[in-house]
């Protein structure tokens, strides 16, 4: 049989497609280098407290849903969900807080306490996104951006206008306050790019927010990782962890042959990659390369972070789950992100507090804390700034919530651009991959089959859907049909 498949990279995307090609027939073996698997959905253990490293949010659980359901599964099956209730707060000043609650009535009952009349506009704005919604979740997201014309229908043409003006103006257009204006702005973010450069038929991650809801899996992200970790090997995939790949290697014909790791070498049918994009390809000759240097240097890269993981020997008060810190200039620090790539004088930032809703996550009477501040990929990174920056936001958070938290800290680790870098490949330590900007979208990036080695292919946030878990996902069952069209099960 010459069905063989080699996987490198175990993130969500890789996990995806090692479930979905062992389910066509394929032999797959996952090569994770680092000693657990998951990318940037890792989990830290420390002292009794448990952290997820990377991605914090569950949102768009139908997604989930179809991902498990293509296997005859549930979530259900391997965890449990939990939605949020309230979703999230924004603290925009000392005593002025909004909370988003866990249906669209309250919300806009929310709205409407805010600003006169705005739960109207926001009906009117959350119907439009769901229609986007609709339409990308159901539709166009599970195209493999091979062409053009996969954008191109008769309910996307009515939405053309959409992929032309942005987020941040259709906002502004239908909501005078400021505050109530952020908070529609904010999904996006998850997207990598500014509210004024993400075209507006993205508003969909309005109608993940506030239609669908913010879950949390009891235990946290990380049962996910271990959910699919799961259904692969009952699918019967290998996994070796440990396992860096130093070297692709191709053979006559434009064919790669096998990947080296730790000086082993691992024959393949079909090489697919769920690493870094830009990594993979300097794991290749340099005439098998798609991509230039100056290529990757022009595209507009989504943030990376400075994470710290926190425990404290005390319940935090005045917080949620998740909470926002937007009590300074967003415009000002996404310039220091977008435009300058500077560090950011006065940052805004995200905390969770998972141990607010999963007593799993923290000894008793003692609360974990993550925080995270969005920085510009390729930054300068030390323990100094590392300091400086934690300071900083513990400083606000004491201010913002009326109580001392200094003195309560138990330890605190952090994670920045050096680590995206080391532990991940990450481009310029990027946490979030290649933002989904108009000319970084569908069939504008980077490809999930290589252009010059036949049998190499690509996964992940860097290529087709974009950043994000779901969208990773989704993009790990693109390449699993892309390489099932192509290379198709041989029998001997």
């Amino acid at each position: 049989m010459k069905n063989t498949i080699i996987i490198i990279g175990s993130g969500f995307s890789s996990l995806a497609a090692s479930c979905y090609l062992a389910k066509a027939g394929y032999k797959v073996t996952i090569l994770e280098k680092n000693k657990t698997i998951g990318g940037r959905a890792r989990q830290l253990k420390k002292d009794g407290f448990t952290f997820d490293i990377g991605p914090t949010w569950y949102w768009m659980p139908d997604v989930f849903e179809r991902f498990f359901s293509d296997f005859n599964k549930k979530p259900s099956d391997y965890y449990t969900l939990d939605k949020l209730s309230p979703a999230y707060s924004v603290y925009f000043g000392k005593d002025d807080v909004i909370t988003i609650e866990d249906s669209l009535e309250k919300i806009c009952a929310t709205f409407e306490s805010v600003e006169a009349g705005s739960s109207t506009l926001l009906r009117k704005f959350i119907n439009n996104a769901k229609e986007n919604y609709d339409i990308a979740i159901k539709d166009l997201v599970y195209n493999p951006g091979v062409s053009p014309l996969e954008l191109v229908s008769l309910t996307t043409m009515k939405k053309l206008n959409q992929f032309f003006s942005n987020v941040k103006s259709d906002v502004r257009k239908a909501f005078s306050n400021d505050k109530l204006a952020k908070i529609l702005e904010f999904p996006v973010l998850f997207l990598g790019a500014k509210p004024s450069n993400t075209p507006s038929f993205y508003n969909f991650m309005n109608y993940a927010d506030f239609g669908l809801g913010t879950f949390h899996p009891k235990k946290g992200m990380y049962q996910v990782i271990l959910a699919m970790e799961q259904l692969a090997h009952e699918l019967g995939v290998t996994i070796k962890t440990d396992a860096p790949v130093e070297k692709i290697s191709i053979e006559k014909g434009n064919i790669a042959h096998s990947v080296v790791s730790n000086k082993t070498v691992y024959n393949a049918d079909i090489v697919l990659s769920g690493a870094d994009y830009h990594h993979t390809e300097t794991l290749l000759d340099k005439n098998y390369r798609q991509y230039s240097e100056s290529y990757w240097n022009r595209k507009t890269f989504a943030p990376s972070a400075l994470l710290f993981y926190v425990g404290f020997n005390k319940k935090i008060k005045n917080v949620e789950h998740h909470t926002l810190f937007f009590d300074v200039d967003f415009d000002v620090h996404a310039h220091a992100i977008y435009d300058r790539a500077t560090w950011p004088e006065e940052p805004l930032f995200y905390a969770s507090f998972p141990s607010k809703t999963d007593s799993s996550t923290a000894p008793t009477d003692k609360e974990a804390g993550i925080f995270l501040i969005p920085l510009a990929p390729g930054l300068e990174d030390s323990k100094e700034l590392r300091d400086a920056y934690f300071s900083k936001i513990i400083r606000r958070l004491e201010e913002l919530t009326s109580q001392k938290v200094t003195d309560s800290i138990l330890f605190r680790e952090s994670f920045g651009v050096n680590d995206f870098i080391k532990d991940y490949n990450s481009y310029k330590g990027n946490a979030y991959g290649m933002a989904n900007t108009l000319l970084q979208t569908a069939f504008l990036r980077p490809k999930l089959k290589s252009k010059k080695v036949k049998n190499l292919y690509f996964t992940g946030q860097l290529t087709v859907p974009g950043p994000g878990v779901p969208p990773s996902l989704i993009s790990g069952k693109l390449v699993s049909e892309l390489i099932t069209k192509h290379h198709p099960i041989v029998n001997n």
